[in-house]
Formats: structure tokens, sequence, C-alpha cells
């Protein structure tokens, strides 16, 4: 009698099994939110209290605060087709961007903290109007529409 080894078979069935797992930690620990398509002037990203250049295709990851100087604007596209651009004199938090691109479900928080953004909604506002946020020093917007501005001017001093 012949015994026909499943070592082959045995590995093939874990590796079935530990796939999903695998799939779920990429997805967890994946950051990039999206990239910078336009880049004039002065533009930084600011990442873990350091300070980098920002030009064209520069990735945008959550948590990253975007800074244009004096001449700068900027222009960013995320993953579900979001655009979202600012002027000189800005400054943008993403806190939060969580995009599925299968069924279109998602969150997307952003924070200015200065200066003006222009946004054309994408396809997680499409889907679930109230999963995109803007806050702002003196408000939270939650977007219900597909394009808008917001403007934030800088504290006067005494």
């Amino acid at each position: 009698m012949t015994k026909v080894s499943t070592l082959p078979r045995d590995f093939l069935v874990l590796g079935l099994l530990l796939l999903p797992g695998a799939w779920m930690c990429t997805h967890a620990f994946a950051r990039e939110a999206g990239r910078i398509k336009v880049s004039k002037g002065d533009v930084q990203i600011e990442r873990n209290g350091k300070l980098m250049a920002a030009p064209v295709g520069a990735v945008i990851d959550v948590a990253d605060t975007v800074k244009t100087g004096a001449d700068g604007s900027v222009g960013i596209t995320f993953h579900d087709n979001s655009l979202l651009s600012a002027g000189p004199h800005s400054e943008l938090v993403i806190e939060r961007f969580v995009f599925d691109s299968t069924t279109h479900q998602g969150e997307f928080d952003t924070r200015l903290k200065k200066g003006t953004l222009a946004v054309v909604s994408g396809k997680i506002v499409k889907q679930s109007p109230e999963a995109m946020r803007i806050k702002t020093p003196a408000a939270i917007m939650g977007v219900r529409g597909t394009e808008f501005i917001v403007k934030v001017d800088e504290p006067a001093t005494n």
C-alpha cells in the first residue's frame, strides 16, 4: 500500500486559514489616506513631530498635519476620491480616514486649525452622508453636500 503525503494539502489549508488574518493585519495597519496631487510654494507635512517636504505624489497618512506658508497651496486626493485643497497659511490635520473600497463605507474626520479649505466629497459621503466631518476651532461641520469651502481666520492678537 502506498501512502500519499498530505503535507502540501495541510500547508494549503493552513495558508487559507491564515490569509484572512494576514489581510486584516495589513488593513488594520494601513495608514495611507491619500496623496498630494498639487503642491505650490511652501507646503509641508508634519508627521510624528517632524516636518518634511510635500511634493506632488507624497503620501498623506492618518494623523498628518499639512501646512502651507504665505505662498503655499496644496491639493490632496484621498482614496475615496475626495478632493481637499488648502490655500495659503493653512493647517489641516487628517484625524481619521477609514474607507472600504468595496462597500464605500467609511469615516473621514479632518480638523482645519487655520486657513482655507475647499472640499469636493467622494465616495464615503455618497454612501453615508454623515460620515465626513470637518472640525474648526469654532464648529464641527457634518458634510452633507458635495462641494463647499471653509475659512478659519487666525485669532486676533491684542
